[in-house]
């Protein structure tokens, strides 16, 4: 009977001790913590908010902790603004049925430009916004507006991106998606058609080095 006992606890430890090696391994190698987000961020979005149109704009909530802050223990690090993106990306695509679209024609999304203003920081353990929309769009990409707001109603920063596709006829999604005709295309703001001239010219500056 003590064998029996003695065995069960050894059992209960050693499961415990690959578990917690496990988890361990797994933080060491992988960034746990974006995936855990991710998964959260969208479920929440499942569960709790309704489908959007893929011209209205969606939300997220986040908070700057104590993993975010910046040398001085003041503020969120300017990385941490880029890597919170990708949730409101990724909720964005789901809410609007922009992934069921990608995932049914086999295509590939990706980023292939970003542009960031930080107009105010955003200090430790302030609550704040992001909001994606999706502002202008051609035949293989579509062009995102994303804003930090806190909740006094400042955008403390705003981001231009290009979302690349592989495999996926823009128009004729947006077409499926708003129910307008597939020739329409929203009126890009000037500042995107600024960014856009100034990345021409950088690749060509770029393919005459290479």
């Amino acid at each position: 009977m003590v064998g029996s006992i003695e065995l069960l606890i050894n059992g209960f430890f050693s499961c415990w001790s690959v578990i917690i090696t496990t988890i361990a391994l797994a933080y060491i190698f992988f960034d746990v913590n974006y995936f855990i987000r991710l998964g959260a961020t969208i479920l929440w979005g499942r569960l709790f908010q309704k489908r959007r149109n893929v011209e209205d704009t969606t939300e997220i909530l986040g908070i700057a902790t104590t993993t975010d802050v910046d040398i001085f223990f003041q503020h969120m690090n300017n990385a941490r603004y880029v890597r919170e993106l990708d949730f409101a990306r990724f909720h964005f695509y789901d809410r609007t049925g922009l992934y069921d679209e990608i995932k049914r024609s086999k295509a590939h999304i990706l980023q292939t430009a970003s542009n960031i203003r930080y107009r105010r920081t955003i200090p430790t353990f302030t609550p704040y916004r992001i909001t994606t929309q999706i502002i202008a769009w051609e035949e293989k990409a579509m062009f995102i507006e994303q804003r930090f707001v806190t909740f006094d109603g400042f955008i403390r920063a705003i981001v231009l991106s290009r979302q690349g596709t592989i495999g996926l006829n823009v128009p004729e999604v947006m077409a499926k998606l708003t129910g307008k005709d597939v020739s329409y295309r929203p009126v890009p703001p000037p500042e995107l058609e600024d960014w856009l001239k100034s990345i021409e010219k950088s690749s060509k500056r770029l393919k005459k080095k290479d």
